[in-house]
Order: structure tokens, then sequence, then C-alpha cells
């Protein structure tokens, strides 16, 4: 058997920036022409995406095994749409947030581009090409162009259920990516797109304190609640200032005590280190008293926590409002409860991994 013919190394350094995927210009541009290519086809080595368009992975996108399986699947649409419509197109929407690495995006998301000429052309292959005029675009991977956060934001919130908009609007404020202004701008701007009178509301929700689309889902199903926290980040000290540790959220209620809640990501929360790392800072936080501390997984999010959540407020009186944030660290122990009640106990509820 004749030997199979080995490929260029560039054809792996060029795919590897742009999710395994390559165009037949590119690899024109390094001696694989068509020919090769079509014996490349034929022999499982490279796969035909879409006319132009071949991925040099060959086991489908959803069983690769990768640690950043999940943008990758977000990212690949992007690459796919900008490599199929050439040098010059610009990615848009949900496209051009997952190559800005904005967390909260939806796992599965479309193919969307708008071609270098800025005309419309009818879908193939799950691509999308948009005629959208006056956006703000940049540079992006050498030949490509991106719209600006705000542009995208505005062409992509109409596509998110509820919870993965405010979540993508939280990590941009949170990794300083956009700013309350440019929000308002997107918001502005997604005025005039399809789907979008459904979002009006949801543009007030977002919270730059959110850490993770996790913190912004368990927030989201507290406020449908009617039980919002009373504030995020908790910075929690001891009597004498030491510093015990910052909570996700936190409710401050009626007998001076606070009911502390961490939402736990298992990629996050399961290392050895961290699990350590939790562990010492719960202890502390029960030792110094005054407070209950709960913990909830993705699971618990639009279940538990809620059911959890509502009755203990309910019995302490708790209601929306009355809790004036300015921001200020909060002090644990037996001494700073206006009651005068107990230390009160960690609440035993079950954390799953």
């Amino acid at each position: 058997m004749r030997p199979l013919k080995v490929l260029p190394v560039q054809v792996d350094v060029i795919a590897s920036r742009q999710e395994g995927l390559i165009s037949a210009a590119q690899l024109d541009g390094i001696g694989v022409d068509a020919q090769w290519r079509y014996r490349l086809v034929r022999q499982g080595r490279l796969i035909r995406v879409t006319q132009g368009v071949y991925d040099t992975d060959v086991v489908p996108p959803d069983q690769r095994s990768r640690a950043d399986l999940l943008d990758h699947l977000r990212r690949r649409p992007a690459w796919l749409g900008l490599l199929a419509a050439g040098p010059g197109s610009t990615a848009v929407g949900l496209c051009a947030l997952a190559l800005y690495k904005v967390k909260g995006l939806p796992r599965t998301i479309r193919s969307e581009v708008v071609a270098p000429d800025g005309l419309w052309r009818p879908a193939r292959d799950g691509i999308t090409f948009r005629k959208i005029g006056g956006i703000v675009t940049g540079r992006f991977g050498g030949d490509f162009r991106i719209a600006s956060v705000a542009d995208a934001l505005a062409l992509g919130v109409g596509q998110m259920y509820r919870d993965d908009a405010v979540a993508v609007m939280d990590d941009l404020l949170h990794t300083r990516s956009a700013t309350a202004d440019d929000l308002a701008r997107a918001h502005d701007l997604a005025r005039g797109h399809r789907d979008v009178e459904a979002t009006h509301s949801w543009w007030r929700l977002p919270d730059g304190r959110s850490e993770s689309p996790l913190e912004t889902s368990a927030r989201l199903a507290c406020l449908d609640a009617g039980i919002p926290p009373d504030t995020l980040q908790l910075v929690v000290r001891d009597p004498d200032g030491a510093h015990l540790g910052r909570v996700d959220l936190a409710w401050r209620l009626p007998d001076g005590t606070w009911l502390l809640v961490e939402i736990d990501g298992a990629s996050v929360h399961t290392a050895p280190a961290a699990v350590f790392r939790d562990r010492t800072r719960q202890n502390a936080l029960a030792s110094a008293g005054g407070s209950r501390l709960l913990r909830f997984t993705a699971k618990d999010l639009r279940g538990r926590l809620v059911e959890t959540l509502e009755p203990l407020l309910r019995e302490a009186g708790w209601a929306p409002g009355c809790y004036d944030d300015v921001g200020q660290p909060a002090v644990l122990g037996p001494s700073v409860v206006s009651t005068g009640a107990a230390v009160t106990a960690v609440l035993p509820v079950p954390f799953e991994a």
C-alpha cells in the first residue's frame, strides 16, 4: 500500500487558530490543491463542512475530548461563517460574542456572518449571511473582522433565553469588556432587530458582581420568587476585622444575622484545593456565628434553591428592599447580633458535586 502523503505542518498551525477549521483558499496557499483535498476527503483525513471549508478533526464536534468543549462548540460556528464567507467577512451576533470569549452564551449557537460585500445571501449548511449596515467592527484573525461588543449584543440578545442574555451582560460588566453605557447603547441598537420586544425588561437586570452564569441564574431564580438577594459578593469579617471570606448571595435578616448562599460550580469547587478552601471558609463562618451558610449546585437552581430559601426568609420576617446595600463588609459574631440571639449553626443542606 502506498504511504499517505504527509500534510504540510502549516495545516495544523492554521487550523489550531480556527477551532480545527481551514478554508480551501488557505490550503491552496500552502500547496494543498483541489485534487489533493479531494483525496484527503476520500481518505477520511479531512471533513468537508461546507463549500470551501474543511475540518481537520474527523471526530464529530460534540464527541471530541477537550477541556474547553463547550467553548469550542460555540466558537466553531463563528469560524465556519468567517471561512465560508472569506477574507473581509465579519462575525456578528452570538458568533462575535463567542469569539470575544464571553461567558453565559447558549450551548448551541448558529453560524452568522456578514459577507465582505455586505450583501444578503441565501443560507447554506447552517450558515446565515446577514445584511447589517452601520455596525462598528474591528480586525480579527488577520483577514477577518468582528462586530463591536455593543453591536454583537444588540443582534444576539433576541436569540437567547433571558437567563443566558443576563448572564452574558453580567459577564461583560464583570470583566469590564463593556460598561453600563455600552449596554444602554446596545439596547438602543437592539430596538431595530427582530425578536427584541420581549427583551426590554432584561436590560435592567445585569449586575457585574455576578462572577459566573450559575450565580446569575441563582440570582434570577430568587428574583422571580420575590426573594432577591440583599447583596452580592458580600465580604464577611469577624469582630476583630479578620477576613473570613466572600459569599455569592446574602440576605440581611431582621434579627441582625445573615443568610448566606454559595453557588458551587463543579468545574471549580470539586478540585481538591477548592474543596479544602471551601471547607476552611465554611468552618470559619460557622465558628464566627451570626449567620447561616447554605451551598447549592446547578441542579438546585430551579427547585431546591427557592424551596429552601423562601420559608427560611418568611419565618425570619425578611422583606425585600429593607437593606441599604452600600457595599460595606458584614461583621459576623454573637456580639453584633442585634437581638442577642445565640450563635446560629450552619444549616445542613447537602452538597452535591
